[in-house]
């Protein structure tokens, strides 16, 4: 079958017809939802309408509307195509007809849930596909499209049963299309396992939070979480409002709000954005994300969690001063904190930049992985922690304090090779690439055999269950590529950033 260049597949909406990347099957482009556009737009994801004959699955489906330049400099390369109709998705596999099922990674791309798509050249599924698993990458709606409330759209909904969180909706409809249609591709409906980095690390937890995702996913992979607190739909409200009279509507009905340009949002200035979070509230996150793992309310599934050594190289994004940050720590002294015990934990640093940066760091990333591994503990759930140190041989004199954020997704996808042409003069090495397959190993074994039975990973080494008395976690870099197991990892720290994390979101509810 593989000496043919193209395929075909039956699904529940018709049949499909991909093509052959290397060893490996795919297939670009496949709606799992009908067109959330006209009156569509802020709903609910609806039902694909079947097709007669074949449809043409070799090329990617167009994005949602976002910064391109913005989405090139920093979100992995070229979005492609954008369209307000973006529910497409992208299957990768092996094999069709295999000799047992295989299971399933469901890739989730980051963002800050304004930027992104699913065919940039970081998440090709061949590499992973081509040792033994079906791949799966989906655009979904972004920015206002994505996250949205205004009065006027409430109206629409019965007590109880409003919608904001679009693109969360986008994502469950995916995993349904995926329980539905993922067998025909010789995958696992069983045995599925979400994993994102950044806002897709979000989306994976808000899932894990959300009534609505139950039995669609097995277990997730958390690449770099932020732990900022999600938007209360009462200020998600009074902002969508502030954006209707930005448009001259300050009595606007739905309709009225769906009959604005599709490419009107993006542009808009911050002020009038939601931010890089969910809206807390509706009936798809009910309860705040962080407050459902400090209550151990989440779904009982694996887990896989961890964060990189620079993430404070994205605190641009978020509008984050590190020096500021050390100002208010100062100032807030109700919490508890003291200044010479922030020195104390950070090894004396007294630059408040180069001291901001890494309390940056620690609270918005470092401890969130801590915070949702302490909760999986407390309901004797399987959780792997990870802290990713490791720069590409040719260029760590461009990154002087570690791994930026988003650089490890490279790596646990195994696709140097596609972004040859983006690192211009500064290539990877063999020994960047045998890393790359140590790394992508722990994210395959993770998805071919954790289970709630789990206590670890196979590898070099076996990469253990963390437990809160043992405290061990999966360092992978440092000092070039090694993989080393390391016990109460910046323990103090994190549990200090875990009584803040508490107080700020009690603070904000």
């Amino acid at each position: 079958m593989k000496n043919e260049r193209l395929i075909r597949i039956r699904t529940a909406e018709g049949t499909l017809c991909g093509s052959l990347d290397k060893d490996v099957f795919v297939f670009r482009g496949i709606p799992y939802a009908a067109p959330p556009v006209g009156e569509y737009r802020w709903r609910s994801p609806k039902p694909v309408t079947p097709w007669q004959g074949e449809r043409d699955a070799t090329a990617w489906g167009a994005a949602s509307w976002q910064n391109r330049q913005y989405c090139m400099a920093v979100g992995g390369g070229d979005p492609g195509a954008f369209s307000e109709d973006c529910l497409y998705l992208n299957v990768w596999t092996p094999e069709t007809e295999p000799a047992g099922p295989m299971p399933v990674m469901v890739w989730i791309h980051g963002g800050g849930f304004t930027i992104g798509a699913a065919g940039l050249a970081p998440y090709i599924g061949q590499p992973l596909a081509s040792q033994g698993v079906v791949v799966v990458t989906l655009n979904y709606r972004l920015g206002h499209l994505g996250f949205f409330a205004h009065p006027a759209l409430d109206k629409e909904y019965a007590p109880g049963e409003v919608v904001n969180n679009f693109a969360l909706l986008d994502q469950i409809a995916a995993l349904q299309w995926i329980q539905r249609n993922i067998a025909a591709f010789g995958g696992n409906p069983h045995n599925v396992t979400i994993f994102g980095e950044s806002s897709g690390a979000r989306s994976v937890l808000s899932l894990f939070s959300s009534p609505l995702s139950v039995g669609l996913f097995h277990k997730g992979i958390a690449q770099s979480p932020y732990a900022l607190p999600d938007l209360p739909r009462e200020k998600a409200l009074a902002n969508g409002e502030k954006l209707a009279r930005h448009f001259d509507l300050p009595h606007a009905t739905a309709e009225q709000l769906r009959a604005l340009p599709a490419d009107a949002f993006w542009p808009l200035e911050s002020s009038l954005a939601n931010g890089p979070v969910a809206i807390a509230g509706d009936r798809v996150l009910p309860v705040p994300m962080l407050k459902v793992f400090n209550n151990a309310a989440q779904h009982k599934l694996p887990l896989m969690i961890g964060s990189n050594s620079d993430e404070a190289s994205v605190l641009s994004y978020f509008g984050v001063d590190p020096a500021l940050i050390i100002r208010q720590l100062r100032a807030t002294q109700r919490l508890g904190l003291r200044m010479k015990m922030i020195r104390l934990l950070y090894d004396g640093l007294y630059d408040d930049d180069k001291l901001g940066r890494q309390v940056a760091r620690d609270m918005t990333f470092t401890a969130m992985g801590y915070i949702a591994a302490l909760s999986h503990a407390r309901k004797g759930i399987p959780v792997w922690r990870y802290y990713f140190d490791y720069v590409s041989e040719n260029s760590r004199d461009l990154y002087p304090d570690g791994t930026w954020h988003g650089n490890e997704i490279p790596y646990t996808f195994n696709t140097l090779d596609e972004l040859t042409t983006q690192m211009g003069d500064r290539p990877f090495t063999a020994g960047d690439r045998e890393f790359a397959k140590k790394v992508s190993g722990y994210w395959l074994n993770f998805a071919r055999h954790a289970s709630l039975f789990s206590h670890r990973l196979e590898g070099e080494p076996d990469w253990p269950v963390w437990q809160p008395g043992a405290d061990v976690m999966m360092r992978f870099g440092e000092t070039g590529p090694t993989l080393r197991l390391e016990k109460n990892f910046m323990r103090r720290r994190m549990q200090l950033f875990r009584l803040l994390m508490k107080n700020i979101v009690k603070l904000r509810e």
